[in-house]
């Protein structure tokens, strides 16, 4: 029980804090934002991104696994330790995206422009980040942990906010699926790679004189033009955009 609480509130609070980060990512630094409007990212509606959360129990399995790591140096030890985890996050984003880009036919992110990157999916850059995500987590976070689970078996209350967590995750994943497919059958019928970021960018422009920021924000998929209307005009500007090249 005590190990089902930690990845759970691990999952729910890196998903949670990786949708924050990301939230942030976007708005100010994508070079796949250059109108810097507020885009929820992912494929969820909910401020939830379970990569990170996926990510975060590595972090956490990984930390435990230094002692391991037999190198008498502490600091070599140490960089060999957020390598690892690098190479690990890289490799959790790498199946995610493959995933996403050959079974629905869309692309979450996209590293295309980035030097090194492999299909646009993973780049140095990005792991570079990666390992300085994980020696912020060694030293800020997993220090914690225990804390946090001893308080938490103290304060159960806690457990029933993790529970709701993960009832209305289930409610998102499945609405989002259900989208998701919707796209990947015109991507397929298409024969092209939605990018998913840019759609929801476009759909945006489209319904924000209709809508309060926020709404326009939370409901991205929601606008008086149908889906179908707006993966026309998605599709009509990715082939604009490749005969231009």
């Amino acid at each position: 029980m005590r190990l089902f609480l930690i990845y759970t509130m691990m999952f729910s609070s890196g998903s949670m804090f990786g949708w924050c980060i990301e939230l942030i990512f976007r708005r100010f630094f994508s070079k796949n934002n250059p109108e810097r409007k507020w885009i929820n990212p992912g494929f969820l509606n909910g401020p939830c991104l379970p990569l990170y959360g996926f990510g975060l129990c590595a972090l956490y399995t990984m930390a435990l696994l230094e002692e391991y790591i037999s190198v008498e140096n502490g600091l070599v030890q140490k960089l060999i330790l957020f390598a690892l985890m690098a190479i690990a996050m890289t490799i959790i984003e790498y199946i995610a995206g493959i995933i996403f880009i050959k079974g629905l036919k869309t692309k979450l992110w996209d590293y295309t422009n980035e030097w090194g990157n492999i299909q646009g999916i993973i780049c140095p850059k990005f792991s570079f980040f990666w390992a300085v995500l994980s020696a912020a987590y060694y030293f800020l976070v997993h220090p914690h942990i225990l804390n946090g689970i001893h308080w938490l078996s103290e304060n159960l209350a806690y457990s029933f906010f993790i529970g709701v967590f993960f009832g209305i995750f289930i409610i998102d994943v499945a609405y989002s699926l259900q989208l998701v497919v919707k796209i990947r059958k015109f991507a397929a019928d298409n024969e092209f790679v939605v990018r998913y970021e840019r759609l929801k960018s476009e759909i945006q422009q489209r319904t924000q004189e209709n809508r309060t920021g926020f709404s326009s924000f939370v409901l991205q998929f929601r606008s008086e033009h149908s889906l179908a209307d707006s993966l026309e005009l998605h599709l009509k500007k990715y082939r604009d955009k490749s005969v231009r090249k």
